[in-house]
């Protein structure tokens, strides 16, 4: 089929575009390139270079390419920049992706499936894991965001018969991560600092937990949702919370790292413990997380050391 993936030249994005290329469909690319790479985009996928704000540049590209589904991953998803500039996190996370709605209505999209979060929904969680249908209070206006669009979802397939699927991430890493995005950045900022032996800070005392899932089990989920999950909310995760001090020392293992980390103070926004629980997702989309957090962590450094051997180079 064919599939509009906006932001699919971000981090998580271009693994959905990857993913969904390998099982044989015809890709589109949306993306403004603020913090995606061109690099990052397939090369089986056109890239239509645009901004989700501007509707007129948004209805052009779908009416150029005519998708099936759209996965809509572009967003403004660091938590600190939403606290400080709430009105450009809603600008790109709601009026952005209302365009994207928009354009789906009006050039006959059958599905969309959305990125969502979990970890910045549910403020400081009642219960770990928590559910889906764990009470919404989120501590940043980029949790606020998403689930707005989510709402917004809801009327749209009331209102216009467009079907979603709407998944709720957990913390993502995993190569192509990009440093100004919040998911999971945690892994590749320390990864990177400690090939090459250079100091770090952990926000707070590292005792904060987070569920953390590798990018290879995000596309995997994208790829499920393509025909099943039709107005579910779905978490991809794992379940198991992390704590940022237990990161560090695997990380420090894999990279034979000696320094000790400093400590700052914590993030306003961040919740202090959250982990996912993800069985929704096993009943009814068929999907659950395969790669251990070792393994995936293996796999990261592994990446971070021959992409900072070519920079070097």
């Amino acid at each position: 089929m064919k599939i509009l993936v906006t932001g699919g030249a971000g981090f998580i994005g271009s693994h959905v575009v990857d993913a969904y290329i390998a099982a044989g469909h015809e890709v589109a690319v949306l993306d403004n390139l603020s913090t995606g790479r061109e690099s990052n985009v397939n090369p089986a996928a056109s890239l239509h270079r645009v901004d989700v704000r501007q509707l007129a540049q948004v209805q052009a590209a779908f009416a150029a390419f005519k998708p099936e589904v759209v996965n809509h991953h572009a967003a403004q998803s660091e938590v600190p920049k939403s606290v400080a500039d709430p009105g450009y996190d809603a600008q790109v996370n709601v009026v952005g992706g209302l365009n994207v709605l928009r354009a789906s209505v009006d050039n006959s999209v059958r599905k969309v499936i959305f990125s969502s979060t979990g970890g910045a929904l549910y403020g400081e969680p009642d219960i770990v894991p928590a559910g889906e249908d764990h009470p919404i209070r989120p501590l940043s206006p980029y949790g606020t965001s998403k689930f707005a669009f989510e709402q917004y979802l809801g009327t749209f397939e009331r209102t216009f018969g467009l079907r979603f699927t709407t998944l709720r991430y957990a913390n993502i890493y995993g190569a192509r991560q990009d440093f100004a995005a919040e998911e999971g950045r945690v892994v590749a900022i320390f990864a990177s600092r400690m090939i090459e032996g250079k100091p770090l800070t952990i926000d707070g005392d590292g005792s904060q937990s987070r569920d953390m899932l590798h990018a290879g089990d995000v596309a995997t989920a994208n790829l499920a949702a393509l025909e099943r999950g039709d107005g579910g909310i779905y978490h991809i995760s794992t379940g198991i919370p992390v704590t940022v001090n237990d990161l560090f020392r695997k990380l420090a293992l894999l990279t034979e790292y000696k320094l000790e980390p400093r400590f700052g103070p914590s993030r306003k926004g961040d919740v202090y413990r959250i982990a996912l629980d993800n069985q929704r997702a096993h009943e009814q989309l068929g999907w659950e997380p395969r790669i251990q957090l070792e393994e995936g962590l293996r796999l990261t450094v592994n990446y971070f050391r021959e992409h900072i051997a070519r920079s070097r180079a």
